[in-house]
């Protein structure tokens, strides 16, 4: 028996069965891979473990034709999303066979009134299972809750389940794939194997991006070449993805878990404050370094990923950020959600409530806490108050290089504030952070190593980050392949060799 992570709670695993009645324990919220991840052969892309298992895929890959490329893939995707564990598959396979079933349906039906029954169906069931695994104990101790101040006194029940790595992914991908069919802006894919590669792709499949069916099911249908270009940016990205996460966040997270560790009364405030900004770039590393490697396995086989991070910290506005910061998240809560409420069509109050909304629902997206409710609406708050401000009162910004920068650093501190919300385990250890920041804020030399592994770690993100932000771009692209490349790469092994971390930790959005 063993214990995993369910959005903000955890749950009692048992070997008999993915769901049962049972009692919630105790956890912590970011713990170590070694110490109490209860699946079988994880493929994390930080272990040896995955190493291998591409060995085999890849040379596979590249002698297949077509075809079978795509069914290797597919294949290999359920042995990767299998090997967290087997009884998840038949979550993603159910997942799969109503979508493209309703799919083909939605497209072959006229009357409106059925294409809205058939799209009800998709919707109701991915909401469903991400319902009963992830948010079940969340609404049901609420709903205990109400009843006990109501002063209906009722016994506790929850169910003690394992989450589904991903579910929260692919659910909102295939979601999106229904909804575009029945907005007609895309028509269905008639191969299941294609369909089904579309869904479990294992780059993308645990923690995204999450892909648009516009732009992965047209590279899966048709068949594809791997250039030298996409080799050399592939290489460059898996290595600098896993660089950012075994190298920056794991490190970070050594000392910002010991700050945020629950009872921790002893920090000083300006080592809650260092806690704080390490988390920052311990988040980004760990996300953005996920969405890295990602990308760069799909350019090695000749798929290109949509970019989910573009410098998100250089944003001067809080729509900016979300422009730059889990892009694929943000524009699919705007296309498919901000935008069904009404978006800003129907006045200045529905924008707003529209606004916060959407971020809300964002917000419970990550987790099944009130710490993630919180954030998604202190999140709403800054976009309502951001435009209200800059739009609807027409107040000018800062002008000038200099009033970017200003802009910039307060909307990074702003961005800070919000992470502490995401970070904390309850809702009072984000007031106790703000109470001993602005109460004791005393640097001890104790603490030097913790201001050091932030400013160290945090330098070497800026620098190489900058250098290769235009990857993307041909008419700015840095030279992989030359000397600046072969300089940059020896120097962070060799940053890697002695900053290696002792312990192999899951990546962050594994949880949501």
């Amino acid at each position: 028996m063993s214990v995993n992570h369910s959005g903000g709670r955890a749950v009692e695993w048992r070997r008999d069965g993915i769901l049962e009645i049972g009692r919630t324990v105790g956890y912590n919220r970011h713990s170590t891979l070694q110490n109490d991840h209860p699946r079988g052969t994880t493929l994390l892309f930080n272990t040896w473990t995955f190493f291998a298992f591409a060995l085999v895929v890849f040379p596979l890959y590249y002698k297949a034709s077509f075809r079978w490329q795509n069914r290797l893939l597919l294949a290999a995707s359920y042995v990767f999303y299998g090997a967290w564990d087997y009884r998840f598959l038949s979550l993603i396979l159910f997942s799969t066979v109503v979508d493209y079933i309703v799919g083909r349906r939605i497209a072959t039906t006229e009357v409106a009134s059925a294409r809205r029954r058939l799209l009800l169906v998709s919707c109701v069931v991915n909401l469903g299972l991400l319902g009963v695994f992830k948010y079940f104990n969340f609404f049901a101790d609420g709903f205990q809750s109400m009843l006990g101040m109501a002063g209906i006194h009722t016994s506790p029940v929850s169910l003690s389940i394992v989450l589904p790595v991903g579910i929260s992914f692919y659910t909102f991908q295939t979601m999106s794939y229904t909804i575009d069919i029945y907005r007609r802006k895309l028509e269905p894919v008639r191969n299941f194997t294609d369909f089904a590669l579309f869904v479990a792709y294992f780059p993308q499949l645990v923690a995204g991006p999450i892909e648009r069916a516009k732009n992965l099911l047209p590279q899966i249908v048709s068949p594809r070449t791997v250039c030298r270009r996409q080799i050399i940016e592939g290489a460059w990205l898996i290595g600098w993805g896993l660089f950012k996460k075994a190298i920056i966040a794991d490190n970070i997270a050594i000392f910002v878990d010991e700050a945020f560790f629950p009872g921790n009364h002893w920090a000083s405030g300006s080592l809650c404050l260092f806690a704080i900004y390490g988390f920052a770039i311990q988040i980004y590393c760990d996300f953005s370094g996920y969405s890295d490697v990602a990308r760069g396995l799909g350019k090695l086989m000749g798929i290109e990923i949509m970019q989910n991070f573009n410098l998100p910290y250089m944003a001067t506005s809080p729509q900016e950020f979300w422009r730059r910061w889990h892009i694929s998240l943000s524009t699919w809560l705007r296309d498919y959600l901000y935008v069904s409420l009404g978006g800003n069509r129907h006045g200045r109050w529905m924008t707003y409530r529209n606004l916060m909304l959407t971020m809300v629902l964002g917000g419970l997206w990550h987790g099944a806490a009130w710490t993630f409710v919180l954030w998604g609406v202190y999140q709403g708050a800054l976009l309502a108050v951001h435009r209200y401000l800059f739009v609807d009162l027409g107040l000018a910004g800062p002008g000038g290089k200099a009033g970017r920068w200003i802009s910039r650093l307060v909307m990074f501190h702003l961005t800070c504030f919000g992470w502490l919300i995401f970070r904390a385990g309850s809702v009072a250890q984000i007031g106790s952070f703000l109470r001993r920041i602005f109460t004791s804020f005393i640097l001890d030399l104790n603490e030097a190593r913790t201001v050091f592994a932030v400013l160290f770690f945090g330098g070497i993100l800026a620098l190489v980050e900058m250098w290769i932000r235009n990857v993307d771009d041909p008419r700015v692209r840095p030279g992989w392949n030359g000397p600046i490349g072969a300089a940059a790469a020896t120097i962070l092994l060799i940053v890697a060799l002695i900053f290696w971390p002792p312990q192999i930790k899951e990546f962050i959005y594994f949880q949501f």
